[in-house]
């Protein structure tokens, strides 16, 4: 069967740097095969880092400020995208999400959504092919733009016979269901932004050691903790959590000014840093827990995460726990790397989007119709 070449990247919520693997892909979709051939993470500079936060908080922006910005990401995935090919054979498309800066669900307008890293910048410098801007096709037809992975979950990490979700834990959570690969499966497919990942567990990190530390390795530092659960509880009565899904959500909602009402709240009880983180990351598995039960069509019988809280062992302790008879494994357990999930998964995308083949799941976003994703910048040589 005739590979094509594929370069995937992805900066999450997060923004602890760019996920890129380069794939071979085959197939279509029930016949979809991909391999990956080499998948690194490359940090931003800090000082753009600072600065895409700062974009993320809120914090005002000249237009011009923003163009450079744009530009710089757009540099720094490019040279990603070079590197990830040192040693293998060149690629013939890459695929980019870009970093999120800003995102609005849809209301009573269309949603709205802005990832920074212009693929025409990136087709130049890399002389590839480049797909980008894969949310914006769902936005007009009405949908959330996100989650778009489900599909590419659906063909690459369903079962015959097993119900499965497949967890996402970046800076947000996201979960894709997946009914038994039977009958009309791909109509019963759910999915949903659970609420936060890793968002508020790394600012209550770099909170309590003023900037020292981003994240919590390994959870080790929550783990020697006790989660306060009243606090939770009060949490959990968010507006967000209890919204049926399609929905989404970002930093706009969990990000640096929810955590300063969790710290504000939290001052009652006179916790300990430990317990406050442990508090806070009882947060993110508690919400994932809440919304199964409240919005799956059945539990699953599987549980695979990815992102970068699958290696946070003590919330995958925590999920377990909450979870009681379902496995939480991780999908490196079933054949597909963990860490570059997403990164694969917006390479597909940029597969199926030169061959005409949609990507989003309407049923997931909530959008009209299912469409290719993402706008195509040729690789013109000078």
């Amino acid at each position: 069967m005739q590979t094509t070449r594929v370069i995937g990247l992805m900066s999450g919520t997060s923004v602890d740097g760019i996920d890129a693997v380069l794939v071979e892909i085959s197939g279509t979709d029930v016949d979809l095969e991909v391999q990956l051939l080499r998948g690194e993470t490359y940090p931003y500079p800090a000082e753009l880092q600072e600065r895409i936060l700062a974009i993320c908080a809120g914090v005002p922006i000249a237009m011009a400020e923003l163009a450079a910005i744009d530009d710089a990401i757009a540099l720094c995935f490019a040279q990603a995208a070079q590197n990830i090919q040192i040693d293998h054979p060149p690629a013939t498309l890459l695929g980019s999400h870009g970093q999120t800066v800003y995102h609005r669900p849809p209301g009573n307008q269309l949603g709205y959504t802005m990832q920074l890293g212009r693929g025409a910048l990136i087709a130049q410098i890399t002389n590839i092919t480049t797909i980008s801007n894969f949310r914006v096709a769902d936005i007009n037809l009405g949908g959330h733009g996100a989650p778009l992975v489900p599909r590419v979950d659906a063909y690459l990490l369903s079962h015959p016979t097993e119900v499965r979700c497949i967890q996402n834990i970046g800076g947000i959570g996201n979960v894709a269901y997946l009914p038994p690969r039977q009958g009309n499966w791909l109509d019963q497919i759910r999915g949903w932004d659970t609420g936060p990942g890793n968002s508020l567990i790394d600012l209550a990190v770099q909170h309590l050691t003023n900037g020292a530390q981003n994240y919590d390795e390994n959870g080790n530092w929550a783990a020697s903790g006790t989660p306060y659960h009243a606090l939770v509880e009060k949490w959990l009565t968010q507006e967000y959590f209890h919204l049926p899904p399609p929905k989404s959500t970002g930093r706009e909602l969990f990000g640096v000014n929810y955590l300063h009402d969790c710290l504000k709240d939290a001052q009652t009880y006179q916790l300990s840093p430990a317990d406050l983180l442990a508090t806070i990351t009882e947060l993110t598995a508690a919400s994932i827990v809440q919304s199964y039960h409240s919005f799956l069509p059945q539990m699953p019988d599987k549980i695979l995460l990815c992102g970068g809280g699958s290696r946070n062992l003590y919330l995958k302790n925590r999920l377990e726990l909450l979870l009681a008879s379902v496995p939480v494994l991780t999908t490196d357990q079933v054949g597909l790397s963990a860490t570059f999930k997403e990164a694969i998964a917006f390479a597909v995308l940029a597969y199926w989007r030169q061959r005409d083949i949609p990507g989003n799941l309407p049923v997931v976003t909530g959008a009209d119709l299912a469409v290719p994703l993402g706008e195509i910048h040729q690789n013109i040589a000078r």
